[in-house]
């Protein structure tokens, strides 16, 4: 043991201190922090979602009317009866004429409000908040208002009012199929609600854009607006619009609450894929197997669909610029 010397007398050194031991606890376990902050969402998952699907599949192998805990198999009678027996097949051709509609349009949409916010210079958070505002209303309270103020059908309507004033008839948006008015009451509405959401996904995308690729474009001789738009601004977005793309098409496969508040069950010539299950399941009939099978049958469709989409769009590559 060393010593020091202090008046000629000399004392030992003093001990060096040894290293502090981290703490073994609640806080130290990085598995039990794991499973603290994740346990919580697993339940919900697995009590709200997993088990909900694993009964539906199961009940659609069974004769299940009135009753959520069959005992009768009957193999894949469902599946035939949904896609034989019933108006689910047309209403996929409804679902065919919305998402033509409804997928390119809120593209296009999005795409521009980001382009024009991201040029502004003042009030950008403003704006970026007003055009994002409507995603919080919900789908029935926005079909309610749709209806009842500005498709209204009736002269006093707002839409009846505007077209008022240049002498045209009145307009029955909604109660005929031909012409058929309500895809413009529908559509207006999903643009009105989607649009905003999308516009910020665009607008993040837009400015992780590197400056310098630009600077690069103007040296070159490229002239700013469209031939930059083109062949910089567009690819460099391929990722955010294929997201897009798919979310649209994801959101128009589960179109419920419009149609159902604005056509009605009434209206043969505008049922969506879950209103048919919606009055299969849940009618008069309450045939929960065949509503079952044709859950399982649109989320094969839906999955089907994103693969096929995100395939041909090359989803999930690293480089967006190839």
């Amino acid at each position: 043991m060393s010593t020091t010397t202090t008046r000629g007398v000399a004392q030992p050194a003093p001990a060096k201190a040894s290293p502090a031991r981290p703490r073994r606890g609640l806080r130290g376990n990085p598995t039990v922090n794991f499973w603290l902050f994740t346990g919580p969402f697993l339940v919900g998952l697995a009590i709200f979602v997993i088990v909900p699907i694993g009964w539906s599949i199961w009940l659609s192998f069974f004769d299940a009317r009135y009753t959520v805990t069959p005992s009768h198999f009957i193999g894949f009678d469902n599946y035939k009866q949904i896609l034989t027996n019933s108006g689910f097949p047309d209403s996929l051709l409804t679902f065919t004429v919305f998402a033509a509609f409804i997928v390119p349009t809120t593209w296009a949409l999005s795409l521009g409000l980001a382009l024009l916010v991201n040029q502004l210079r003042f009030m950008r958070a403003f704006f970026r908040s007003v055009f994002f505002l409507p995603t919080a209303v919900s789908y029935v309270a926005a079909a309610l208002i749709w209806k009842m103020s500005i498709f209204s059908g009736v002269r006093f309507g707002l839409a009846n009012t505007v077209i008022g004033w240049f002498g045209a008839d009145t307009i029955a948006w909604m109660s005929n199929p031909t012409p058929p008015w309500y895809w413009l009451v529908i559509v207006t509405l999903r643009l009105w609600i989607q649009s905003g959401f999308y516009m910020i996904l665009f607008l993040a995308a837009l400015q992780n854009i590197p400056a310098e690729l630009y600077e690069a474009a103007a040296i070159d001789g490229a002239k700013r607006g469209w031939q930059t738009f083109r062949y910089i601004t567009l690819p460099q977005l391929r990722a955010t619009s294929t997201a897009v793309i798919l979310l649209l098409l994801i959101a128009a496969y589960q179109a419920f609450d419009e149609f159902f508040n604005i056509v009605g069950q009434k209206a043969t010539w505008a049922q969506t894929p879950l209103m048919e299950l919606y009055k299969t399941a849940l009618g008069t009939s309450q045939d929960y197997g065949a509503g079952s099978a044709g859950a399982v049958i649109l989320s094969l469709l839906i999955c089907l669909v994103t693969l096929i989409q995100g395939k041909f769009m090359g989803f999930g590559r690293g480089d967006e610029s190839k």
